[in-house]
């Protein structure tokens, strides 16, 4: 049996019906899409709990992102940080590196949050590198992570390299036809020129 999260046992009873890791991820986040965040982050622990006694490490990997994602909602940061790093550490020995750019843009996602720009730029220069060498990147993802790179350089004061990533986020997103994205990426560039 596993430990205990918030007061509940983290693995079901004896008569309670078995799920696997990916019965619980499904349905964290639903629970997640429906604002039950406590749900959703008891799932998620299952999950994680589940798959390190199975020695699962890619199901380990995305309990922890799915949980990493519920913390930061709920703004646990520092948590959150710590299970994308384990992730990222897992998907660094294995060969979806799809699934390690995703897990090290949200790291430096929430490294900028936690006001550490100096350790969220190198997170986003290797997902970066990993989308643009990939033949199968999905171009919404590295829109996404173009934008986070983005608003990194803004922060610290790069408003050139800002407007550059941008300019290359919004014509990614007006591929994929979506428009308040590159509703977003306009206000942007132009608050950059002004």
């Amino acid at each position: 049996m596993g430990g205990a999260w918030y007061g509940r046992p983290l693995l079901q009873s004896a008569g309670d019906e078995a799920l696997t890791v990916d019965e619980l991820l499904v349905r964290a986040y639903q629970a997640r899409r429906g604002g039950r965040l406590a749900d959703a982050e008891w799932d998620m622990a299952q999950a994680v709990d589940l798959s390190r006694q199975a020695e699962s490490p890619i199901d380990l990997a995305k309990a922890l992102t799915g949980l990493g994602q519920v913390e930061r909602d709920l703004g646990r940061r520092k948590l959150s940080r710590g299970r994308y790093e384990e992730a990222a550490a897992i998907y660094r020995t294995g060969s979806n590196k799809l699934k390690l750019a995703h897990a090290v843009r949200h790291l430096g996602d929430i490294q900028q949050e936690l006001g550490r720009p100096d350790l969220a730029a190198p997170c986003y220069q290797e997902a970066l590198q990993i989308y643009r060498t990939h033949s199968h990147t999905p171009p919404l993802d590295l829109a996404n992570a173009i934008r986070s790179f983005a608003i990194h350089k803004e922060n610290v004061g790069e408003d050139a390299e800002a407007r550059a990533l941008w300019e290359e986020a919004r014509d990614l997103y007006a591929a994929a036809g979506v428009e308040a994205a590159v509703d977003e990426c306009l206000r942007r560039i132009n608050a950059l020129v002004q």
